[in-house]
């Protein structure tokens, strides 16, 4: 069995004032679409939802309609502590794979869930991604330094999946030091684990500019179209 903390404690800076999980794509909200991904997964038992203070009455709201929701919690000032507020909601729950997933990738799909949760249990954590499509350069001071090599470049997504106890465990360590890292697996990285890669869809994107929700509803209409 498995646990999913969705973070949704983003302050959606950058979507010019509109909150971008209160979004309706096909008459569903973003956040909804996330939840609905994994309320579906036969092996999530638990879903909690981190949640920002100007979202807090409406996630309780709509975890009234979905009977895998174990909590609600408020997140904190970065998605590191955001995330680290769910896991304690879950702290005293059975060891298990836990999902970390943003609210805002509403595409996210079953057999990519079920693949991470797979490969997390193998291996203690993994971490969904897709293959860089870009030339990436290090740049320094204005000036290109080196060019990456691009085959062995992958760009994170989530979720990402990690052990209950690798988790804590990565995370109290984290805090201790002062450390903030850019993603989750990240901090088992800094403890010595191994996160296993699971190749993902370019279409679990994360909705974080105005320009995000004309490709998501895009998305939306080829999803629909394929299932019918």
């Amino acid at each position: 069995m498995s646990e999913v903390i969705i973070v949704g404690a983003g302050a959606s800076t950058r979507m010019k004032g509109v909150n971008k999980l209160l979004l309706k794509i096909n008459g569903e909200t973003v956040i909804e679409k996330s939840i609905d991904a994994f309320q579906k997964i036969p092996s999530v038992e638990r879903i909690v939802l981190v949640s920002s203070e100007s979202n807090f009455s409406f996630f309780n709201e709509i975890a009234d309609n979905y009977s895998k929701i174990f909590d609600v919690v408020k997140g904190g000032k970065e998605r590191q502590d955001s995330v680290y507020n769910g896991l304690k909601a879950l702290e005293k729950t059975e060891d298990s794979v836990v999902m970390i997933h943003d609210g805002a990738r509403p595409f996210i799909s079953r057999e990519v869930i079920e693949k991470v949760e797979k490969e997390c249990d193998a291996y203690g954590a993994a971490v969904v991604a897709v293959k860089a499509k870009n030339t990436i350069k290090q740049v320094k001071d204005g000036f290109v330094e080196k060019t990456l090599d691009r085959s062995v470049l992958w760009e994170m997504q989530t979720p990402q999946a990690i052990k209950k106890s690798i988790a804590l465990k990565a995370f109290d360590t984290a805090f201790k030091e002062g450390f903030y890292g850019t993603d989750d697996v990240q901090l088992v990285d800094r403890i010595g684990g191994r996160v296993r890669i699971v190749e993902g869809s370019y279409d679990n994107i994360k909705i974080t500019t105005p320009e995000d929700i004309k490709i998501a509803e895009i998305i939306s209409s080829e999803i629909r179209k394929n299932a019918v």
